[in-house]
């Protein structure tokens, strides 16, 4: 049974798809990992402090993860697209544009603190920069984790200042 007002998921149907903007979040942190870290600035590979990339064969280790990360994070962004046009395909009230801000910075901000505390921290697996001293890489790990967190925690307020606004907009209509 659903209640009134509610959709199959649960949910209000106006109620914007904040796992769509997660989604969204995780893979667009991904990508900016994988594009300018990874690619564009060469500061590290997915595995590239367990694989140096000092032969072609660990040069080649190290594009096959960063490929198999890149899918993964096409993935999210799949996901949250499709959550998205299943919402907005329904009837709905309009939206503030704080909340998919705001969602999309708490996506981002998760993936840059759970990708900086289990890969950088607890795996070893790669680093920031791996260009700079080895001494150094720990400034640039804990400047990628609080800039994580900062976008956590501005999304959260984000977010919360769009359900308010979304809520002030459904009573007006």
């Amino acid at each position: 049974m659903v209640r009134a007002g509610a959709t199959e998921g649960g949910s209000r149907a106006g109620d914007f798809p904040s796992g769509a903007g997660l989604l969204f979040g995780l893979g667009l942190g991904g990508f900016f990992d994988g594009i300018v870290l990874h690619q564009v600035l060469q500061w590290h590979h997915m595995v590239s402090a367990v694989y140096p990339p000092d032969s072609v064969a660990n040069l080649r280790i190290n594009t096959l993860g960063d490929g198999l990360f890149h899918a993964s994070t096409y993935l999210f962004v799949v996901a949250g697209l499709l959550l998205l046009w299943r919402r907005a395909s329904r009837t709905h009230i309009r939206w503030s544009g704080k909340l998919l801000a705001g969602t999309l910075l708490l996506g981002f901000g998760a993936f840059n603190t759970v990708e900086g505390v289990i890969d950088h921290q607890l795996l070893g697996v790669h680093h920031v920069n791996e260009t700079v001293p080895q001494a150094q890489w720990i400034y640039w790990d804990l400047g990628f984790l609080l800039w994580g967190v900062a976008m956590l925690i501005g999304g959260w307020l984000l977010l919360r200042a769009g359900q308010g606004e979304t809520r002030t907009a459904a009573r007006l209509d």
